[in-house]
This record gives C-alpha cells, sequence and structure tokens, in this order.
C-alpha cells in the first residue's frame, strides 16, 4: 500500500511523482492538451492583434467580440476545407509528417512545472504532469524528434522547394540546438539536478558565496545569474522554432513556403500550424522554468506570504508565457529575415564558442566553492585550456588568413591579366569607339515613324 503524503502548498520534488491515482493524471493530461489547444487558438489571435497594434492597424475585430472567434473561424475553414495532394507525393510520409511533427510538441510540456503541490478533488498532486532525473533531455528529445516532422514533410511532398526546406531546418536544428543544450549546462551546475520541478525549486530563494572573504548574495533567478546563458537560450529559442528572424525553412521570399509548400489549407496545414505554435510555448515554459523562477511569484509579489501556495502560481506562471510569447511577437514584428549563411555562421561561430568559454568560466567558479579544494591546480588548468584555446584560434585565423592572401592575389592576378588583354577569357569587351563614349547623345527616332 502507498503511504507516501503530499503536504499542500510545498515545492514538488521527484519522490513527490509517480504516486497519484491514475485517473488524476487522465485528469492532468487531458487538462494540459486541452489548455495547449486553446492556447493556441487565442495565441493566434494574440499575435495578429498586437501586430496589427504595432503596425498602426485593428486586426481581426468582425467575428465575435474583439474579433475573439476569428481563429476558430479559421480553424473550422481549414478543417473543413477540400484537400488537395499532388499525385507525386509519397502518401505515406506526406500524411504522418504532420502527426511527427505535433505529437513530441505536446509530450515535451508533460514535464513543465506549473505550481506547488494542492489538493485536487481531495488528493494531494503536485501541478505537473510528471517529473524525470533527466527531464530537461526529454524536452531536448522531443525538440529534436520534432524536426523529423519538418524533413519527412518536406522529403514526402517531392517538391525541391520543400526539399530544401526540410534540409535547412535539418541543418538547422543541428546547430542551434547544441548551443541551446550548452546554455542549460550553466544551470545544471548550479541547480545540481536536471529535473525541472528541483531546478525550480533552486531558484527559490538566492544564496550566498564567500570570495576572497567577500561574502556576495547571488539573486535567485538564473536569467540574472546566468545572463550569458540565458541571452544564448533567447536567441536559440527563435532559431529551434523556425520563427522569425530565423524561419528560413519556410521562407516565402526564396521557398515559396518551404517545407509547406505541398500542404494546401486544410487539416494537415492546421496541424503544423498547431504544432508551431506549441513548440513556442513549450521553449516559452522552458525559458520560465529554467532561468525565470519557474512558477514562483516575481517581485514583489513574492514578498505576500500565500503567493506561492495554493492555486495563485498558475496565474504567475501564465503571466510569465504571455510576456515570453510577447517577445516572440515583438521579435517577428521588428526584425527582418536574416541570410541562410548568416543563420548557421552565428549558430556555429558566435553561440557555440561563447557557449564553451562561459561554461567553462561558471565550472570555474563552481570549483572554487567546493570545500578543501586545491585553488591554485584549478586556476593551472583552466590557464592551460584558456591557452590551448588561444593557440587553436591562432592557427586557424592565421590559415584563414593565409587563404583571404591567396584569393586576393589571385583575383588581382585575374584583373590584371584582363586589362593586359580585353578578351581573354574568352568575355569579348564591347568596342570603346560607340557614339555616347565621345559624349554623343544617340538621336531621337520621331513619333510616328517606322
Amino acid at each position: 500500500m502507498n503511504t507516501h503524503v503530499l503536504a499542500a502548498g510545498g515545492d514538488p520534488s521527484l519522490a513527490d511523482f509517480g504516486h497519484d491515482p491514475l485517473w488524476i493524471s487522465i485528469i492532468k493530461a487531458v487538462v494540459i492538451f486541452v489548455v495547449l489547444m486553446l492556447g493556441v487558438l487565442f495565441g493566434v489571435w494574440f499575435e495578429r492583434k498586437l501586430i496589427s497594434r504595432m503596425q498602426n492597424r485593428y486586426g481581426p475585430n468582425r467575428a465575435g467580440k474583439f474579433g475573439l472567434l476569428q481563429s476558430v473561424a479559421d480553424g473550422l475553414k481549414m478543417g473543413l476545407k477540400e484537400d488537395l495532394m499532388p499525385r507525386t507525393v509519397d502518401k505515406v510520409i506526406y500524411f504522418i509528417a504532420p502527426v511527427v511533427l505535433a505529437v513530441p510538441a505536446f509530450l515535451a510540456f508533460s514535464v513543465i512545472p506549473m505550481g506547488p503541490i494542492v489538493s485536487m478533488f481531495g488528493v494531494q498532486t503536485p501541478l505537473q504532469l510528471t517529473d524525470l532525473p533527466v527531464a530537461v533531455l526529454l524536452v531536448l528529445a522531443m525538440a529534436s524528434i520534432g524536426v523529423y516532422g519538418i524533413v519527412l514533410a518536406g522529403w514526402g511532398s517531392r517538391s525541391p522547394y520543400t526539399i530544401l526546406g526540410g534540409l535547412r531546418a535539418s541543418a538547422q536544428v543541428v546547430s542551434y540546438e547544441i548551443a541551446m543544450g550548452l546554455s542549460f549546462v550553466g544551470v545544471f551546475l548550479y541547480a545540481g539536478t536536471l529535473s525541472t520541478s528541483e531546478i525550480v525549486a533552486s531558484q527559490a530563494g538566492g544564496r550566498e558565496v564567500t570570495l576572497g572573504g567577500l561574502t556576495l548574495q547571488l539573486p535567485s533567478w538564473y536569467m540574472v545569474l546566468l545572463i550569458p546563458s540565458f541571452l544564448i537560450y533567447v536567441i536559440t529559442m527563435l532559431g529551434e522554432t523556425n520563427r522569425v528572424p530565423f524561419d528560413l525553412p519556410e521562407g516565402e521570399g526564396e521557398l515559396v513556403g518551404g517545407f509547406q509548400t505541398e500542404y494546401s489549407n486544410s487539416l494537415k496545414f492546421a496541424v503544423i500550424m498547431l504544432a508551431e505554435y506549441v513548440n513556442v510555448f513549450v521553449v516559452s515554459a522552458v525559458s520560465i522554468t529554467l532561468f525565470m523562477g519557474g512558477w514562483r511569484a516575481p517581485f514583489p509579489i513574492s514578498m505576500w506570504e500565500g503567493a506561492n501556495t495554493g492555486w495563485w502560481p498558475l496565474l504567475w506562471f501564465f503571466l510569465k508565457m504571455v510576456l515570453v510569447f510577447s517577445f516572440f511577437i515583438w521579435c517577428r514584428a521588428s526584425l527582418p529575415r536574416v541570410r541562410y549563411d548568416q543563420l548557421m555562421a552565428l549558430g556555429w561561430k558566435v553561440l557555440i564558442p561563447i557557449n564553451l568559454g562561459w561554461i567553462l568560466l561558471v565550472a570555474t567558479m563552481k570549483a572554487f566553492q567546493i570545500p578543501g579544494v586545491n585553488r591554485q591546480l584549478i586556476l593551472i588548468l583552466a590557464g592551460l585550456v584558456l591557452v590551448g584555446c588561444f593557440a587553436l584560434w591562432w592557427r586557424f585565423d592565421n590559415v584563414l588568413q593565409k587563404r583571404k592572401e591567396a584569393k586576393a592575389a589571385q583575383v588581382e592576378a585575374e584583373f590584371a591579366q584582363l586589362d593586359a588583354e580585353p578578351a581573354a577569357g574568352g568575355f569579348p569587351v564591347p568596342p570603346l569607339d560607340l557614339p555616347h563614349y565621345h559624349g554623343v547623345a544617340r538621336k531621337e527616332v520621331p513619333s510616328g515613324s517606322n
């Protein structure tokens, strides 16, 4: 018989999960699914309305009060429209791709904590479906699986534009998911766990750190304490969800519609759109959980004793979600789409190296806090790593500089050859004795003459 007893209002930990009755777990799962579905409907409306206000427009204002039913009307329209399918598609992959894209997004939300332990129908249970010792890695795994939906949608459509969109998505998710995973390492080092509920509990209050006889009071939220990790995560979550300015897999400027070009405005297109918005909600919830104190009330609301007990934390979590989602909308309304080479260069050449250097610094700071550790040895090891990194950078920088100089010399030699031989290379130049070269204007042909 299960004798585990939960205290209402307390912070849940890993030991508090796995004791719920089956019907409580089913209720939680259904509520999460319904909330995400309704969140997509209102998220689309909110995005259209906020962008309209930024552009001095009204936005949806016809269907329902304030246009609230516009998203419902669009969803019904896409569900009832005729499903047009090209003849050359791979039917199995074409049908299964939207499902592969949507299901992992819903599964990732199962480990997001949304409140403390509460009483639900007389049962003490955490406001979280489940938790794992590696819950954050589950979120990363679900994000990795979701990109297979984009790749399969591009491949199954059998179109050059869709295949290019799928390839872009796969390359983008590799580079940006590495940077995203590295941005979590600092949080893991300070929290000492990969459990989402325990990471939230580790941000309950600031810590005191003594360095060189000086006692420092550290902030409780990791977005302040680990601000480089937070800023890098903010950039990578835009790239992970294919949102502006990193929406290259569906860039209409060069790929028509990217991986979803061959999906008509039907139910399958609605599922792809649904998955995109749920992914945005997931990465927003992860940013709140890992960097913004989770469901805990912000200052000065946290000064109220009952702010972090009962059902109130659901409100704080929802307000933080609205703020982060508004940031996504602000980026879409304000930033232009970057070029693909700029996208990949930012991921591999900027975010990942900065992340590695920041992790080295955080690990060194944590090592200094271990009692009885040999600090001189730590400094020597850190110095050797820095010298090695500088040597690698200097080596590659010299190689790149020599390549640039060789390329410049080659271009200069080609121009010199063209100056010496105007017709060199088989590209004849136009004759220089035409009238307009001597300032003689072309004679206008009188109107009406043949």
